[in-house]
């Protein structure tokens, strides 16, 4: 017998339930402030928030909504953008799932970047309500790490705009995870889910020792400049980033600026949905399949290997290709 979860899930529409969100459903942010832009002098991109100013969440996104990085002192820069985006994927998946247990379709196709994607679940019907939330927020973090892989070799959103100079960006993949498990919190709760994501948001900034302003936030910045990221180069250029986060699991450990904390504070890391209350690994209940397209060495990775097709499983592979590339062009990462 399931757990009984009172989850108020979003009220999606016929049309919001026949296709996927798109990949990228807020546009924002470039690690970094007054970022230049290839071929439009004078034009600079600052996008940083603040907790006064960060609004209400809106499922798919709303202009009302204060999005930007934000710095907090034991979980490092937060994308807004990102955590949210990530919530609302998680919320999409949930539904997902709960659909498929009622019509025994199990297959949905997820658009394309770096390649055609397409999501399998393999249900059972031992799986509570709380394991069928933790899936959605395993799958949408694979989502969010695939698109960072995706846009190291060459996805982008707008055609001949390329996207390597953000993937693996200090605050992407904590952004991401810490995104989905507020949603996987909200999904729990009793209050409709924008309402529960509005609250558990502005919980969770706390949480981490949000800083008050954006001045400060700005300042945090700083700190690090010439050293996670340089204004000097123009984007979309791939060396704005000086070091990438690749360490994505199984835990999210977060960059902190240094001498920023409080006396006797530490980085609070935070784990990626594993296991189901059973004990198996969620990735028995689900393929996440992809067929690269030419832009990926593939035999390069898989020599032994027929075809395009890779999954989930097989992302350390392409990360550690990723790492071999900086490598070549004295780039830093972690």
């Amino acid at each position: 017998m399931s757990n009984t979860i009172l989850a108020k899930i979003p009220d999606l529409t016929k049309k919001q339930l026949s296709s996927p969100p798109p990949r990228i459903i807020r546009t924002c942010c470039s690690f970094g402030y007054d970022m230049k832009l290839v071929g439009i002098p004078g034009v600079k991109i600052t996008e940083i928030s603040d907790i006064q100013n960060i609004g209400k969440h809106v499922y798919l996104g709303h202009a009302s909504e204060g999005n930007g990085i934000i710095y907090t002192r034991t979980g490092g820069f937060i994308d807004l953008a990102h955590l949210r985006d990530q919530a609302d994927w998680t919320a999409y998946l949930y539904t997902q799932i709960l659909q498929s247990k009622e019509s025994d379709v199990s297959f949905q196709k997820l658009g394309q970047e770096g390649g055609s994607k397409k999501l399998f679940l393999n249900l059972s019907d031992e799986m509570t309500e709380e394991d069928e939330i933790k899936l959605a927020g395993r799958i949408a973090y694979d989502l969010s790490v695939w698109h960072e892989i995706a846009t190291w070799f060459g996805a982008s959103t707008i055609p001949m705009v390329p996207e390597r100079y953000s993937s693996f960006s200090a605050e992407d993949a904590y952004s991401n995870l810490l995104g989905v498990l507020i949603s996987m919190k909200a999904l729990k709760s009793e209050l409709p889910f924008e309402e529960a994501m509005t609250l558990y948001i502005e919980e969770a900034l706390y949480d981490l020792d949000v800083v008050w302003t954006n001045e400060e936030s700005w300042v945090a910045m700083e700190e690090v400049l010439d050293i996670w990221w340089t204004n000097e180069k123009r984007l979309p250029n791939k060396t704005v980033l000086l070091q990438r986060q690749l360490n994505v699991f199984p835990v999210v450990t977060p960059w902190l600026v240094p001498n920023w904390q409080l006396d006797e504070m530490e980085s609070i890391s935070i784990e990626v949905p594993l296991y189901a209350a059973n004990g198996i690994l969620l990735s028995e209940y689900y393929d996440f399949e992809i067929r690269l397209n030419a832009k990926f060495p593939y035999k390069k990775m898989f020599p032994h290997r027929q075809g395009r097709r890779i999954t989930e499983t097989d992302f350390p592979v392409l990360i550690d290709e990723v790492k071999e590339e900086l490598n070549l062009i004295g780039a830093l990462y972690r």
